[in-house]
């Protein structure tokens, strides 16, 4: 590829990020004060295309071809190999542009380093919208290494179960010399450099298990500064206990921050709930007919009944212009001394019209049904994402996970960002 190179792009710029000890709090690790001292300094290379395979144009080639020749060769049989989009050689090992249809790229290379030449090179400073970054757990620092999905149980100190290559060994060896010291360090040069690639509405999510999820928040207090932290997400990882000596752990997290708390892109996830009856879903309305529920009778419900909730009318505090007397069903109700209605009176009348009021005692309840608004909000524990399929990694995570981080804080269009592709 050397012969293909500008003259300009052998000897790259090197970028320098600053570091600003005025920040909050800090942690420090062992070397912390050295690196400070320096900056971090990246090369921003060029980023080369190597394979470019793009799905729809090969349907596109089949489904043409197919056209073109059933009539005339009714035994055609297409091929998935041929040159779908005519490039000549020399615009195939063109670096990436934006501009050309930025998606489902794969880019190999220290991440480091790529996530510097994709804001200076490619020009994607401040316009990705999402980063999911999975890196290592930083806790055990063994050698393994996964070669085939079809084999998953690999140790440390196993001849079969290290990498193949010597220079694989030695990178690994010189990256972790310092162990979790070597780990922060190498998590806040990427933190820094992934932050700059964020737009000024987008999100970071980091997966972290629970040894080192404090360290971590830490580093991202500093780089990304804690008024920025949006909240912290345990999701199940398991779908049973193991059998821990201890409390077993049946999650790792996410710590999600925000470029700029006050601008970043947020939408509220919602999943279709069932009434609980320890959630006062205590009673139902069975062939026109309301009934008070048992235990018994919440668990054998008919078809068609319609379970609901009796929400009072009386409000939590004082509004002078929702005071008034009610009659409905031939009896009056008042307010409590000193209290109020939630509606003013019109609407009351509405919801009697609608039957949509029942009596308790001396108060007067709104009929909420369950169908009214199947839903509920998605918070910050989400205990169902425990992985349904059979892993192809040790440490493969449900898509799930990142699917509702995207659902939550992209729209279509957004770029997205996975600086290890799942460490």
């Amino acid at each position: 590829m050397r012969d293909f190179i500008a003259d300009e792009e052998k000897s790259p710029k090197t970028v320098l990020y600053p570091r600003d000890p005025s920040l909050d709090p800090q942690l420090v690790w062992k070397g912390k004060d050295e690196q400070d001292a320096q900056g971090l300094a990246v090369p921003a290379v060029p980023i080369y295309i190597q394979e470019h395979i793009k799905p729809q144009a090969i349907i596109d080639l089949i489904r043409r071809n197919h056209d073109l020749s059933r009539d005339y060769q009714p035994n055609y049989q297409p091929t998935l190999f041929a040159d779908f989009n005519g490039l000549p050689f020399e615009d195939r090992v063109d670096f990436y542009h934006h501009e050309q249809s930025w998606s489902n790229r794969m880019i190999l290379g220290d991440s480091l380093m790529v996530m510097t030449s994709l804001a200076e090179k490619e020009g994607l400073k401040g316009k990705v919208q999402m980063i999911y970054f999975d890196p290592p757990y930083g806790i055990k620092f063994g050698s393994n290494w996964q070669v085939s999905t079809r084999k998953r149980d690999v140790k440390d100190g196993k001849a079969e179960d290290t990498t193949r290559q010597p220079e694989q060994v030695k990178a690994f060896r010189d990256t972790w010399q310092l162990g979790i010291h070597s780990y922060l360090a190498y998590l806040r040069d990427r933190l820094v450099t992934a932050r700059e690639l964020l737009t000024e509405t987008g999100s970071i999510f980091i997966q972290i298990g629970d040894e080192n999820v404090h360290l971590v928040r830490n580093i991202l207090d500093e780089v990304f500064g804690s008024e920025n932290f949006c909240q912290l997400i345990p999701f199940r990882k398991k779908l049973m206990p193991l059998g821990a000596k201890l409390l077993e752990g049946m999650c790792d997290y996410l710590l999600w921050y925000s470029k700029d708390i006050q601008n970043v892109k947020f939408k509220h996830m919602y999943q279709v709930s069932q009434p609980k009856y320890e959630s006062r879903w205590t009673n139902a309305e069975i062939d026109g007919k309301r009934v008070k529920l048992s235990q018994y009778d919440f668990a054998n419900l008919p078809l068609g009944a319609k379970v609901y909730r009796l929400v009072s009318q009386r409000a939590p505090s004082y509004s002078p212009n929702t005071v008034y007397d009610f009659e409905f069903l031939g009896k009056k109700y008042s307010p409590p001394k000193g209290g109020s209605w939630v509606s003013p009176k019109e609407k009351m009348l509405r919801l009697g019209y609608a039957d949509r009021l029942e009596s308790e005692g001396d108060n007067v309840s709104y009929v909420y049904y369950h169908d009214d608004f199947p839903l509920s909000k998605i918070t910050n524990l989400w205990d169902d994402t425990a992985p349904a399929q059979e892993k192809e990694y040790v440490v493969q995570t449900n898509t799930g996970v990142v699917e509702r981080c995207m659902l939550m804080t992209t729209d279509p269009g957004d770029l997205v960002l996975d600086p290890t592709c799942g460490s």
